[in-house]
């Protein structure tokens, strides 16, 4: 788990600056994924390839056996996915820690020039250090949870087709050096690995689900905040778009 531990520290950060579906899916991401993948699914696979037995011992058949079932390892695939789905939001956290650092010297600025009345005031953030979604600030967010459901899709699509949707009990192979007929390869404890591929699956489409409820969240309310009257919006321009609980 200490492999993990710097991503979930900067994963922490962006959880402080998302909105309420976003911490739940930052939850998801930190509990289900890289808590099981880092404490648990380490032990039950090991390496999964030493341990299939075959019936035929040809140098080398063994290996291409496995690696014609499964292109990647199940483990090394899922690492791969959720450093590809915690990058667009480690990303938007690089982005709005420059807003911040930005706007808090622009309000130093400010206290040491009361006098002028013309300098650009702040405008994402607060003097609490609140964060308010609105103009680049939003539409980089919302980048960041549309490149989060490609990454998603893409490796729900490629799990099914690189590894499957569960462990098989025997494989063939007719690749060389294997011989052409009468070679299976049987693998280690197979039900217990279906039920993890089965379970990352489903926490993979709970996170799509998520990210795509949060973007018409933000649509929503940007859509709420259009149909004000103008003098409501005037008088509430500082806190209109802020999602953050």
């Amino acid at each position: 788990m200490g492999d993990w531990g710097f991503l979930s520290k900067l994963l922490d950060k962006v959880q402080s600056q998302s909105t309420s579906i976003g911490k739940i899916w930052l939850t998801v991401l930190l509990i289900f994924r890289i808590m099981v993948l880092g404490a648990g699914l380490d032990k039950v696979w090991g390496d999964e390839q030493s341990n299939m037995v075959c019936n035929i011992k040809t140098p080398g058949c063994l290996n291409e056996c496995y690696n014609d079932a499964f292109p990647i390892s199940h483990m090394r695939f899922w690492t791969l996915q959720i450093i590809f789905v915690a990058l667009p939001k480690l990303v938007y956290l690089g982005y709005i820690l420059q807003v911040i650092h930005k706007e808090n010297k622009l309000r130093q600025h400010l206290q040491n020039q009361l006098e002028k009345t013309d300098v650009k005031l702040p405008k994402y953030t607060d003097d609490n250090g609140k964060i308010y979604y609105k103009g680049s600030l939003l539409r980089c967010y919302m980048l960041s949870l549309f490149v989060t459901i490609l990454f998603e899709a893409g490796f729900i699509v490629g799990q099914y087709y690189l590894i499957g949707l569960w462990m098989p009990t025997q494989l063939e192979c007719n690749e060389y050096p294997c011989p052409k007929t009468g070679l299976h390869c049987y693998t280690s404890r197979p039900t217990e690995k279906s039920i993890f591929i089965i379970f990352m699956l489903v926490v993979a489409c709970v996170s799509l689900v998520l990210n795509l409820g949060e973007i018409f969240y933000l649509m929503g309310r940007r859509r709420q905040h259009k149909m004000r009257p103008p003098a409501v919006v005037e008088m509430e321009n500082l806190t209109l778009t802020k999602t953050f609980c």
